[in-house]
């Protein structure tokens, strides 16, 4: 199986790009403020997605599929 086959990280992308075309629209003190950190992170979910699948070891995979507090 690919990483573009897996039906969460085809989702991540979607959130991703849907929350920049909202934020982009957000005036400037929102956009600088909460804004860039929305879109950090909404872009994190997909590379941390991507990261774990190129895990060799189930033990390294687990790592990126759950919350990190």
């Amino acid at each position: 199986m690919k990483l573009n086959e897996l039906n969460v990280y085809k989702n991540s992308m979607v959130l991703a790009e849907e929350i920049y075309f909202i934020v982009s629209k957000w005036n400037y003190l929102d956009l600088n403020t909460v804004g860039k950190q929305l879109i950090r992170s909404s872009d994190s979910i997909a590379a941390n997605i991507s990261e774990g699948f190129g895990r060799y070891s189930f033990e390294e995979n687990k790592l990126f599929c759950f919350l990190r507090k």
